[in-house]
């Protein structure tokens, strides 16, 4: 499904005389003006139902995919390098919707979002903080049930040695202390403490991510979704991702430069290495030749 189909950036007229009266300030840059429409010469882009921007490092893949984000006012959760030129820049850029019905933009609006190697990185650490955090709980409530039965029921430091009727803390601590005697370990960590996260391993949980932050009819802006997934769990998300594009109807819009990702099965490439920027197969990346030339030189090992 295409929702955004197509998007304009600064031109390069644009761009000079917005910057005429600030050439001899204390700016030292100018960013985003001058990555896009100088070299590059891009200034539209069309999408598809699955569209990746492919470059290196400062190829302006993660700041094309900012622009459009905060032009669209998408959802996101981490933030991003914005400079005092960034909302001008936004304010002469223009993009065309396949729809102009409000109910179904509104709706569209509701479960697009942008996902940014941060946002992945944030989960998987907050997930071990969290697992962390419980298992520290946990230890401690059967360090206590350990010292109860150890002496029959007869010793702990947290033992009320009398109840309060008119006391609230008192009553809480008598009931405290009741749930304690009467019921196991495991039971007393479930109710109080909560279960930790089934154990993934870092890439299982960054892939975790993907699966439930993508939800049907939506408009996704993934930045580098590979980072931090292993070849077998980016071609899990391959699968994932065509499927949610064609029965599911998603729109997505990927920087990437892993081969795997790239292969997504009728996905529009933009090189954004080349000048100017252009479209291609993925197997003429420079990037993806690479990967076939350093695999060609070990065949024989295989």
């Amino acid at each position: 499904m295409i929702y955004l189909q197509s998007f304009n950036l600064m031109t390069q007229e644009q761009e000079e005389d917005f910057l005429f009266g600030f050439r001899r300030t204390c700016f030292e840059s100018y960013y985003p003006l001058g990555i896009f429409s100088y070299e590059k010469e891009l200034t539209h882009l069309d999408f598809s139902d699955i569209t990746i921007r492919c470059g290196g490092n400062g190829s302006g893949k993660s700041t094309l995919l900012n622009i459009i984000a905060e032009k669209l006012k998408l959802s996101r959760q981490t933030c991003y390098n914005k400079t005092y030129f960034f909302d001008p820049y936004l304010a002469s850029c223009y993009y065309e919707l396949n729809s102009d019905d409000p109910i179904k933009l509104r709706d569209l609006m509701t479960v697009s979002r942008i996902i940014t190697s941060d946002d992945v990185f944030n989960y998987i650490i907050d997930v071990r903080r969290k697992n962390e955090n419980l298992s520290f709980k946990r230890d401690i409530i059967f360090e206590e049930k350990s010292k109860m039965n150890s002496f029959g029921g007869n010793y702990d430091e947290s033992r009320p040695r009398r109840i309060d009727m008119e006391d609230i803390t008192s009553i809480k601590a008598f009931n405290n202390y009741y749930d304690k005697s009467r019921k196991s370990a495991s039971r007393l960590v479930r109710e109080k403490v909560g279960m930790e996260e089934r154990t993934y391993s870092n890439g299982e949980n960054g892939f975790k991510y993907f699966t439930d932050a993508i939800q049907p009819g939506g408009l996704y802006l993934l930045d580098e979704p590979e980072n931090s997934l292993s070849a077998e769990m980016q071609l899990e998300l391959v699968h994932f991702l065509h499927g949610m594009a064609r029965f599911y109807d998603c729109q997505f819009i990927l920087s990437s430069h892993s081969p795997f990702i790239l292969s997504l099965l009728n996905a529009k490439i933009y090189n954004m290495d080349a000048e100017p920027v252009s479209t291609c197969k993925w197997t003429e990346l420079p990037n993806v030749r690479i990967y076939h030339d350093f695999f060609n030189d070990y065949q024989a090992e295989f």
